[in-house]
């Protein structure tokens, strides 16, 4: 009789990951095309904040929604819809009129719309892993499988910045986006394929596994008690704290999302393909940072328990981040700016498994609405990113709209230190 637990839990995270890498070339498309497509379609540089503050803001609303869809209907169903829609934006975004076709308000407007729908549609990726990582994963392994996923997405943009850079160059921003769409429908056929909501659904899932995934779990409410439970996530003390923590440490990401390509080609001046392959690193750094967060954050929670566990990888990689962040903008030499930006991402994606795990521990059978609520404060963040940093930029220079971020970090640090990772929102 084979008692070893079977392995399907990594095997559906492996899809997992591959949709948050595909996720991350679907929305991350816009970051990399900012001088191409403000050229083709005579945008100025607030217009283009704009725009670019449309995808946070339809992110940041169906945060929460997208969490509550995904606790109640299943991450299979969830995942395989909103792939589809990714598929569907990225094919309206390359169809966008030219100033030659439409009036300029109509193709800002366009944008705007666009990408909105492209944030929400994005939103609940990562609400669903964690709903799919509660359900599949046992207490004490829940931050390497999100950190993991937190790799997919930073190796996903990673993989966009020099390839769709020299995809632009040779075939412009428009032909360049229809060829990345197929992508996310091959993700949504793949998941709903092998995926399935819970390991007793899984033909290849055996009672050792099971019992693995359930030791130490909390009997508490169940999903199908109605609305009040997930009402209660969003009225909780520390999930509301975790939310403005990571909110913080999100306003140093939208930096680095929607702001250091043009920042290092347009305002320090460095080769497009140069920066490609910067911003790369950039990204690459960032994965294994997530990577190795979650791992150590579940080391912490095994060993000093889940309050502690939770709190050292975010304090430090908020406080190192924060710091490498104002001494490479405010370096004059490139080497030393560019490799201080680079290790700056690292520790700040060392934060990102850790605090989705902190949501998971508080929100337990929740688990998707309690991240929906965290990163929907997070992304309205990404929206006052997109906003404050050209205004700051033109008022009192790039200097110190990117620096900036480093200020956020270090409030981030410190209200982490209020977060109890070790109760649960219906023991509060």
């Amino acid at each position: 009789m084979n008692t070893r637990p079977s392995t399907v839990r990594w095997r559906i995270m492996a899809i997992l990951i591959l949709a948050s890498f595909v996720s991350y070339v679907l929305r991350g498309n816009l970051s990399i095309a900012p001088q191409s497509m403000m050229l083709d379609l005579g945008l100025s540089e607030v217009q283009w904040g704009w725009v670019m503050a449309a995808f946070p803001a339809g992110y940041a609303l169906f945060q929460f929604p997208g969490g509550v869809f995904a606790d109640k209907f299943g991450p299979r169903r969830a995942l395989m819809l909103i792939a589809i829609a990714w598929a569907v934006l990225t094919v309206a975004t390359a169809a966008v009129p030219g100033p030659g076709a439409a009036a300029p308000w109509l193709i800002i407007g366009s944008l705007i719309v666009i990408r909105f729908l492209v944030g929400a549609a994005h939103a609940p990726i990562f609400p669903t892993v964690n709903s799919f990582v509660q359900r599949w994963f046992p207490v004490g392994g829940w931050a390497f499988p999100t950190g993991l996923s937190s790799t997919g997405l930073t190796l996903g943009f990673a993989a966009t910045a020099p390839a769709l850079t020299w995809m632009i160059l040779q075939l412009g921003w428009r032909e360049s986006f229809l060829w990345l769409a197929p992508t996310a429908l091959g993700v949504a056929v793949l998941w709903w394929w092998y995926a399935r909501d819970k390991p007793s659904e899984h033909r290849g899932v055996n009672e050792a596994e099971i019992e693995l995934i359930e030791a130490g779990k909390h009997s508490g409410p169940s999903q199908d008690e109605g609305p009040r439970a997930w009402l209660q996530v969003l009225k909780n003390r520390d999930v509301l704290l975790v939310m403005l923590s990571y909110s913080c440490m999100n306003f140093v990401f939208y930096d680095v999302f929607s702001w250091f390509f043009y920042y290092l080609a347009s305002v320090r001046e460095y080769p497009e393909q140069t920066v490609g392959w910067v911003v790369s690193s950039q990204w690459i750094a960032g994965g294994v940072g997530a990577a190795l967060g979650g791992w150590v954050c579940d080391r912490l929670c095994r060993r000093i328990g889940l309050r502690w566990g939770c709190r050292w990888p975010v304090v430090v990689g908020m406080l190192v981040s924060g710091s490498l962040l104002i001494f490479g903008t405010l370096s004059s030499q490139p080497q030393l700016a560019v490799a201080a930006f680079v290790i700056c991402f690292f520790f700040n994606q060392l934060t990102e498994a850790p605090y989705w795990a902190t949501t998971i521990a508080i929100g337990g059978e929740h688990a998707g609405a309690a991240g929906g609520v965290m990163n929907t404060g997070a992304n309205v963040m990404g929206v006052i990113n997109a906003m404050l940093v050209p205004f700051t930029a033109q008022a009192l220079g790039w200097e110190f709209a990117m620096a900036m971020g480093g200020i956020f970090a270090f409030v981030g640090a410190g209200l982490m230190l209020m977060v109890r990772a070790d109760r649960r929102f219906d023991e509060s």
